[in-house]
């Protein structure tokens, strides 16, 4: 049985089709550019060789099998997302998963709020992700079911409003604030999500992994809604329903040579993107299946600013599931 799992997740920064219109700052790709992005975007898969991955800012599927055909690893593989509108005007960014490992079940978009969460009345899509979580069920060599969602909570881009510019330090303060609501909001809503999956499935305790573009780093306070510490206090089960971001949790800790960002902005160096898993991968949880061997980023790219890279590096996540023998010894 295969013992070791990868899994990473890729913001791929715009992937559309050639002459697609997405923002009004940015013009669309022309041919030449597309086939730059296809082939970069397909080379950086195959550098990833990862069992699963999420992806963020998939602007369309048809693009993304453009990817998939020109690699050399992922031909094959199953992918997942959500489908381009027929006849829209313009596209929007999507997640999506493409996985070597078989799958359970369809998999499922979520791109409403669960009851009771919203945003403050008269905010614009308030009952609603911005781009909704993608969940698939992942078959394990070992039969196990794992849940793993793909997400891409909203960015710390102001969200200016009616005409509003950037001259007004109020209007921007204002600006910065709401898209910080909305990335709380969406933090709140999907940790509601993952509750109800752990509740769903209490009887099972089914692993989970979250993979993606959180837009914060692992100790902000919008992360840690996700992460859940501290929301749960029965004696003996402090770990059940939380995840735990892997940088954390690793086994490899060699701080001297580990340098894991995924972001750079205005010469700050940033770890936004992260892989979160559930206690099942946890060796302090006495439900660990298995362990978080080494996390590694692939991000070279972002000190040559090429234009079909993406501004995003890759989190790459080893893990090792246990045998037989290793339950029995622990």
């Amino acid at each position: 049985m295969q013992q070791e799992l990868r899994f990473a997740t890729f913001n791929v920064c715009n992937l559309a089709p050639a002459g697609a219109k997405l923002y009004d700052n940015l013009a669309p790709l022309t041919a030449q550019e597309y086939e730059a992005k296809v082939a970069w975007t397909a080379h950086q898969l195959d550098q990833l060789d990862a069992d699963v991955i999420g992806l963020q800012e998939i602007f369309s599927l048809a693009a993304l099998r453009d990817v998939l055909a020109r690699s050399s690893r992922y031909r094959d593989a199953m992918l997942a997302g959500v489908e381009a509108e027929a006849g829209a005007e313009r596209l929007t960014p999507q997640v999506a998963l493409v996985s070597r490992l078989p799958l359970a079940a369809t998999p499922a978009a979520y791109p409403a709020f669960p009851d009771g969460v919203a945003m403050p009345a008269g905010s614009r899509d308030a009952d609603r992700f911005a781009r909704a979580p993608l969940h698939a069920q992942i078959l394990l060599p070992d039969r196990r079911v794992l849940d793993v969602i793909v997400v891409h909570l909203k960015s710390k881009r102001p969200d200016y409003r009616n005409g509003d510019c950037g001259d007004d330090p109020l209007l921007y303060a204002q600006a910065n604030l709401r898209s910080l609501i909305r990335r709380g909001t969406e933090a709140v809503a999907l940790r509601v999500l993952l509750s109800q999956l752990s509740e769903a499935e209490r009887g099972g305790r089914r692993p989970r992994i979250v993979l993606g573009d959180f837009n914060d780093t692992a100790d902000a306070v919008t992360t840690t809604i996700v992460l859940g510490a501290g929301a749960w206090c029965q004696p003996g089960d402090e770990l059940s329903g939380r995840m735990f971001d892997c940088n954390q949790i690793q086994l490899r800790q060699d701080r001297l040579r580990h340098v894991g960002y995924t972001n750079i902005h205005e010469g700050h160096y940033m770890t936004i993107d992260h892989v979160l898993v559930s206690e099942e991968f946890n060796p302090a949880s006495r439900y660990a299946i298995g362990e978080v061997l080494d996390v590694s980023y692939l991000n070279d790219h972002l000190l040559q600013q090429r234009p079909e890279t993406s501004d995003h590096g890759q989190v790459l996540v080893r893990l090792r599931l246990y045998g037989a023998r290793d339950r029995a010894e622990a």
